[in-house]
């Protein structure tokens, strides 16, 4: 057999590798660099939270002329920044933030390890038979694993933790770098912002909008192109490593040496025994599973904040991504409303600038129909993978918005999107967003000045106020969906099931804090008081036919009796005379305090919160940044000495004293005089 005949032999031959090789994998996992020399503690020089402050302000600084980040390699090399992605990595898995001195030693050479990796590229997403550090909660393997427990650990979904880790390595890193260059139009996976802000800058900024399009391009949480969004992130990280690594992550573990092993071979399926499961043990830092309370809130998360994107083996990095692909739309539709904004000086609102307007900080937006002519003006939010864009002018321009955005995501997204994706919403008819209802009221104040002569004038006017509720139909839904209630006119209250086993203390307890989560959700609807009370009267009666349930007492008239409306009073009484009552029992501390449900009545119900919100709000760790860069600035100080040497210092009581001494001597009309004088020579001069 000639030589070229052997090499194309060897080279058509699939690997054998046994399962004893592979338990060995386990037990010892073969590290693909060399093994190194160094001290782990040596190299913990610095604080990870001062290396990260620091990139935020050197981001802040350049937000103006961005540069793209070329080395981020350092970045990657300090094991600090190692260190602390475990932290936050332990924190998630077993509920507990590990200080940093009580780390062990073979945790940091195990970081070491992984860290060598990435940087020399050595690195495998989803490599479950290389693990360079585990999770705390697995047990370790000293023993040969069976064929079975192999196949097990080979096919589960759960990824690695050491894939956790790089993660979160990844976006300390890239967070700080992208998020000068976001929009504040977008407040979907950010710090600072959140559903409440994007309900908030709708009530502020959204009023006098006589068109809406309400846009859903969810699809790109779903499914996205990787050279799309790699073709967004080289705009801002040149960095050959890094962006390596992330593509990698988006494609998946198509380099895993064992996934030829994995897709050849064949999972014994076996049926399981139909019953009822045994109750699963808690490890010993496993964290507790969430409450019933809160998974419960979580089922009422509206459409737009339910999904969460995913790409590949990104998992946590894969939000900022999203934010990243999105951002281009964001900058397109800002460039928009400049361009399509046509100030008219007969408007009442908007007459000169973009960001004037009638915004009365007491009151949600109230604005004045009357004018002989309306202002065009456009302004867009986005939360996720759904927008909300607001139109003042005719039809025609939402049309051709609509039109111009489908366009433009089929040419960046490669997203083909219909008409119905992108609905045109007139104001009258409400638009749904968040589970809130968008809608105007046109109201008929009475407006009381002084005219002429001293005379004080009553008219009546007319105006519009934007009114955001929310969507009590939806609530029901959600509710129904739950097995809360039945029906749909008139929706039945159920018994609350999951809480069968619960004492009435806990059940309560939980109860209370799913209503505080739900009041505290919808805080600045309109109609928070009537919400908030129907979601208290479902679970109240959901509870009291709980209780009629368990205590046999055949229906909720006769658990109302007992336990009064909040249900704060014990249901089960002793009736052996030398047993403790309640009372005595709790005196003693041997149960616990029964707390009544919240918001039986519906003044203790809180109502919407009107506090003013700024027009051009942004999050109060990016001012508290951009105030610190600005001091940082030496020109800042220059300019300021500059104006304290030619104006001088004056205090504001020499100046408030200055103006009441010379209105006084001189009279309204000859401090007018001056005033306009020294407005002349100012222009002048």
């Amino acid at each position: 057999m000639s030589l070229r005949t052997k090499i194309k032999h060897l080279a058509c031959t699939k690997p054998i590798i046994s399962s004893r090789f592979i338990s060995y994998l386990f037990r010892h996992p073969q590290s693909p660099s060399p093994p190194q020399q160094e001290d782990p503690h040596s190299l913990l020089k610095e604080d990870p939270i001062e290396v990260l402050s620091d990139l935020w302000v050197k981001t802040f600084s350049q937000a103006e002329s961005p540069k793209p980040f070329n080395n981020l390699t350092g970045f990657l090399s300090k094991l600090d920044l190692w260190v602390l992605a475990y932290q936050r990595t332990c924190a998630h898995v077993t509920g507990s933030f590990p200080p940093r001195n009580a780390l062990h030693s073979s945790v940091l050479s195990d970081l070491l390890s992984l860290r060598n990796a990435v940087v020399h590229q050595k690195f495998l997403w989803n490599c479950k038979t290389r693990q360079f550090i585990r999770s705390p909660n697995d047990k370790p393997i000293t023993e040969r694993l069976s064929r079975r427990q192999i196949d097990a650990i080979l096919n589960s979904k759960t990824p690695p933790f050491q894939d956790r880790v790089v993660q979160e390595v990844l976006l300390m890193i890239l967070e700080p770098i992208f998020e000068p260059l976001f929009s504040s139009k977008s407040h979907a996976f950010r710090p600072g912002r959140n559903a409440h802000s994007v309900i908030r800058t709708i009530r502020s900024n959204f009023a006098g909008y006589l068109w809406f399009l309400r846009g859903d391009i969810s699809e790109i949480l779903d499914n996205v192109d990787v050279n799309v969004v790699m073709s967004c992130v080289e705009k801002t990280v040149k960095d050959k490593k890094v962006f390596k690594l992330i593509k990698s992550g988006l494609k998946g573990a198509e380099n895993n040496g064992f996934s030829e092993m994995e897709e050849g071979r064949k999972m014994d399926k076996r049926k399981r025994k139909k019953g009822q499961t045994k109750k699963r043990l808690l490890n010993e830092n496993e964290p507790k599973p969430d409450p019933y309370w809160l998974r419960t809130f979580f089922s009422f998360a509206p459409e737009e904040a339910a999904k969460v994107p995913e790409y590949g083996y990104c998992g946590i990095l894969s939000p900022l991504l999203t934010n990243v692909c999105l951002n281009e739309l964001d900058q397109m539709m800002e460039e928009k409303i400049v361009e399509f904004f046509r100030p008219s000086e007969h408007d009442s609102i908007w007459k000169y600038s973009i960001n004037d307007g009638c915004h009365n900080p007491s009151w949600p937006e109230f604005v004045p129909t009357s004018g002989k002519e309306k202002t065009r003006k456009m302004d867009y939010i986005r939360f996720g993978g759904y927008f909300l864009i607001g139109i003042r002018g005719p039809r025609e321009d939402a049309v051709r918005v609509r039109k111009e955005i489908i366009d433009f995501c089929e040419n960046a997204f490669g997203i083909l999107l219909d008409n119905s994706k992108i609905e045109i919403e007139h104001i009258t008819r409400g638009i749904q967003f968040l589970d809130h209802i968008i809608c105007r009221r046109v109201i008929y104040p009475t407006l009381r000045y002084t005219g002429t002569g001293g005379k004080i004038v009553s008219e009546k006017g007319v105006g519009t106020l934007l009114s955001v509720t929310a969507n009590l139909h939806q609530c029901i839904r959600q509710f129904r969906r739950l097995e809360f209630v039945k029906g749909d006119r008139d929706p039945e209250p159920l018994p609350c099931t999951p809480m069968l086993y619960s004492g009435q203390a806990h059940t309560n307890s939980q109860m209370n804090k799913f209503l505080e989560t739900m009041a505290d959700w919808y805080r600045y609807a309109d109609n928070r008081r009537k919400i908030v009370g129907f979601c208290a009267y479902v679970i109240r009666s959901s509870v009291a036919k709980l209780y009629a349930a368990r205590y046999r007492l055949k229906s909720r008239a006769k658990v109302y009796k007992i336990a009064k409306r909040d249900l704060s009073r014990p249901l089960i009484e002793s009736s052996n005379n030398s047993a403790p009552e309640y009372s005595d029992l709790l005196r003693m501390g041997l149960v616990d305090v029964i707390e009544g449900i919240q918001f039986s009545h519906m003044s203790s119900i809180p109502p919407c919160d009107y506090t003013p919100f700024p027009r051009n709000w942004v999050p109060d760790h990016e001012r508290v940044l951009r105030e610190y860069v600005k001091l940082q600035d030496p020109k800042f100080f220059y300019e300021l000495h500059k104006a304290v040497k030619r104006e001088g210092l004056p205090l504001p009581q020499d100046e408030i004293s200055e103006i009441v001494w010379d209105y006084k001597i001189l009279g309204k009309h000859s401090f007018q005089i001056i005033g306009d004088k020294k407005k002349n020579d100012a222009s002048l001069s």
